[in-house]
């Protein structure tokens, strides 16, 4: 490969998408909303595309460089000097810039004193010789492996402890970008009309070996027609098997606990034909706003939307009221780095006891809204034992009339026998867990 060439233009573009990550999730919206604005389109969207998400992978390491060039955490400096510096860094140190991109690295300065103030314009020229000449000292195992695989360095850890022989193929998965991944809405449109949409537009996909309505898109291509038609709606496998594990039926209660973006909500309905009741609850109001627009596209006409926390659905619905119920629960979603590279340096091993906590809470609303005979699906997108086995054996002691109806399939058997884990090496989808629990008679 040629040394990088980047232009004036095409770094602000980057800077101000890295900016916006920091305000607007996700991150490939902020992407989106920058490069529209600075034009980028067709080859540069992506070649840009690809350094920006690097930028989102490597964050703790690229933070860990400034911090040691600059003496203070970069979270204390102007936003637009830490986005600047962050580009500079991932540009100078990881890539092989081009002599004119190095020139264009400089006149950064004067982009910054025009946003901020010419004394930032000035600290940055100073210190950018520091930033071109640097260099790493990778003198423990450690840190060997921070650089290689990009986790932090107690993540690295657990996952040996997970899987052990695995643990660098399992990092690797997640460091991999995976393939959009939609499912055909099927009260709108069948399998085989999209699969046509999409061969007619010389797209390469390929359908899911587990879920014949899931498939993967193989080319860089955005099926938004599909979404706003409702025809489809994004989705990845793995999140589309929870649905069909807990099987609602025609005419049941079903309640969907952290029902936001819809995904999940909207194929239930799907799975009853419009049939029953379903009450989705949720707490972000701009999530909220997404998938109601979302169920309005896919032609749901069943699904209530409550703004309103999940621990309070016994007192707002009345206890043992439904048939079935979801609960995909808020959790650490470190199974999802590879869809969002930069979650990985916003995972903090001190937060997950505060995450279990408000899993225990919302499990426990969850038995109360269940109709004896019922059925509640446990999910999450955490790869951690503490929010997925351990949980499932504590709720389980606490519960005499609690039921775990083993599961066999499409995925591995978890940690616990009768739950289901997907892993992201071993089934190319994100990780994720499932534990079915059957309130008894």
């Amino acid at each position: 490969m040629g040394k990088l060439k980047l232009s004036d233009r095409q770094l602000y573009a980057l800077i101000e998408a890295v900016k916006l990550g920091e305000e607007i999730k996700p991150s490939q919206s902020a992407k989106r909303k920058a490069f529209a604005k600075y034009r980028i389109d067709g080859w540069e969207n992506s070649k840009l595309t690809g350094i920006f998400y690097s930028i989102q992978r490597r964050l703790g390491l690229i933070d860990e460089i400034i911090e040691e060039l600059v003496g203070v955490s970069p979270y204390i400096l102007d936003p637009w000097l830490r986005t600047t510096l962050r580009v500079a860094v991932e540009v100078a140190v990881f890539r092989d810039p081009s002599e004119k991109t190095r020139r264009h690295l400089k006149g950064l300065a004067q982009f910054l004193s025009r946003r901020t103030h010419p004394f930032v314009g000035y600290y940055y020229y100073d210190l950018l010789p520091r930033v071109l000449e640097y260099v790493p000292q990778l003198d423990t195992e450690e840190k060997r492996l921070e650089w290689e695989y990009l986790f932090p360095e107690w993540f690295i850890h657990r996952v040996r402890e997970l899987v052990g022989e695995e643990a660098e193929e399992l990092l690797k998965a997640l460091n991999e970008t995976l393939p959009t991944s939609i499912r055909v809405n099927l009260l709108k449109a069948s399998v085989d009309e999209v699969e046509d949409y999409l061969r007619n537009k010389e797209v390469r996909f390929e359908r899911s070996e587990r879920i014949e309505t899931v498939l993967r898109i193989l080319d860089p291509f955005n099926p938004k027609w599909l979404f706003n038609k409702g025809l489809a709606i994004p989705q990845e496998e793995a999140a589309a098997v929870a649905s069909l594990v807990l099987a609602p039926e025609l005419g049941e209660t079903v309640v969907d606990l952290a029902a936001a973006p819809g995904g999940k909500t909207a194929h239930m309905a799907e799975l009853m034909r419009n049939e029953g009741s379903i009450y989705a609850f949720d707490v972000d109001r701009a999530r909220i706003k997404r998938m109601k627009e979302i169920l309005r596209r896919a032609g749901v006409k069943i699904a209530e939307v409550i703004k309103a926390d999940g621990r309070r659905a016994p007192e707002i619905l009345g206890e043992e009221i439904a048939d079935r119920v979801l609960l995909d629960a808020p959790c650490t979603s470190d199974g999802t780095i590879a869809k969002n590279p930069e979650l990985r340096w916003r995972l903090r091993e001190k937060n997950i006891p505060k995450v279990v906590s408000l899993q225990r809470e919302l499990i426990e609303s969850a038995w109360k809204l269940l109709k004896h005979g019922g059925r509640m699906l446990y999910s999450t997108c955490s790869m951690l034992p503490e929010e997925n086995e351990e949980l499932i054996e504590w709720f389980l002691g606490r519960h005499d009339d609690a039921r775990l109806v083993p599961l066999k399939g499409p995925y591995d058997e978890g940690f616990l026998p009768g739950t289901m884990r997907a892993w992201p090496h071993r089934h190319r989808t994100i990780s994720f867990f499932y534990a079915l629990l059957e309130k008894k008679k």
